[in-house]
């Protein structure tokens, strides 16, 4: 198996480049999923969840109420440090039982936005990063998600910073230029990573 890290800051591209390895044949583990997922009503983590942020985080369907909850964590750096703390642990278990279930020769992507932050990539035997320049996040935030300007620009330095990302990148993957320009690049990367595999 060959444990590759996917990862790259909002609005770089990194859904679309998880999508064309998942159609070379990638066995893709997605972290925005499993972080839907590990909060789900009668998980243990959302149970922490509403003992640290109150009741309030918690919709009346018993599910969590994310808009709520991103209010009190994005502007508290330690309300956010206590909610990956209970989130992490929780995301990180169930990514261990997507990848036993792959088969043993796959190549296993683990699609994690936050890859680097939560200290991820040096288990991986490879590390992609989709890097585009930050004015082409703010672009793209702006016409996909109709997101302010500002607003766009607060979201991506809430992010680990581009020269953290690639500096842990074994592959780079600019996606600045068109959609046959990426499929190019990632065929390429796929390329380099069953050259990897095959070798191991």
């Amino acid at each position: 198996m060959l444990r590759v890290g996917l990862t790259g800051g909002i609005g770089s591209g990194k859904s679309s480049v998880s999508e064309l390895l998942t159609s070379h044949g990638a066995v893709v583990i997605d972290y925005d999923q499993l972080a839907r997922e590990a909060v789900e009503p009668g998980s243990s983590a959302l149970a922490e969840i509403a003992e640290r942020f109150g009741a309030e985080v918690i919709a009346q369907d018993g599910t969590l109420d994310r808009p709520a909850l991103g209010a009190l964590v994005f502007a508290d750096p330690q309300a956010l440090a206590d909610l990956n703390a209970i989130t992490h642990p929780a995301i990180g278990r169930l990514a261990a039982a997507r990848e036993a279930a792959a088969p043993s020769d796959a190549i296993v992507v683990h699609d994690n936005p936050l890859l680097v932050e939560m200290g991820a990539a040096s288990w991986c035997d490879v590390v992609i990063v989709v890097d585009v320049p930050e004015d082409v996040q703010v672009d793209r935030l702006m016409a996909s998600r109709g997101m302010s300007e500002s607003d766009a620009r607060a979201r991506i330095s809430a992010q680990t910073s581009r020269r953290q990302r690639t500096g842990v990148a074994d592959l780079v993957i600019d996606n600045t230029g068109p959609l046959d320009e990426l499929a190019r690049l990632v065929r390429g990367a796929w390329d380099d990573l069953v050259t990897r595999s095959a070798s191991r």
